[in-house]
């Protein structure tokens, strides 16, 4: 009888993992990747905090100027972009995460011949009154060397996340 409580608490608890790993910085930051590989501007919408700064080349402010510069990575011919997180770390408070790890990008050159370009991303997410966390600060470079194997396998390897569209 005790085996069976022991066994009954496990499943119940792991339920729970499985159920709290949906909400963490570490599967918001994949599904706000799959929002992009899927094609779906709505739900890469719905990651965005209203705060919201891209740091690039010039500053995007706000989800609108957000989604209108990404929106050729939701044309059918537009470059295609994957990225994962390699390091997760949030704050004791709770509220404030950063993540961080490699992305990978390809289009099509001017001859009609892919390019693959390799970079790093930065995020910090906030979470919101909800309880959802949301993009504040997004920045990436382009790296100057090949990713190592294991960088590869990262873009590569099955996701255990179950992904939640903004919450």
């Amino acid at each position: 009888m005790r085996s069976l409580v022991i066994i009954a608490f496990l499943l119940v608890a792991s339920g729970r993992v499985v159920a709290d790993m949906a909400d963490d910085p570490r599967c918001r930051e994949i599904a706000f990747s799959q929002s992009v590989e899927n094609g779906d501007i709505e739900a890469f919408r719905s990651f965005l905090d209203a705060d919201a700064r891209f740091v690039g080349f010039t500053v995007l402010r706000g989800p609108e100027a957000i989604v209108d510069a990404w929106s050729v990575f939701f044309a059918g011919d537009g470059p295609e972009i994957i990225w994962r997180p390699q390091f997760v770390e949030v704050l004791e408070s709770g509220d404030l995460a950063l993540t961080r790890g490699p992305y990978r990008m390809r289009a099509k050159g001017p001859d009609g011949k892919e390019i693959e370009e390799w970079g790093t991303f930065n995020s910090v997410w906030r979470k919101d009154s909800q309880g959802a966390w949301r993009i504040i600060f997004d920045a990436g470079n382009a790296s100057d060397s090949a990713p190592t194997d294991e960088v590869r396998a990262l873009l590569d390897q099955a996701e255990t996340c179950q992904s939640n569209r903004g919450k």
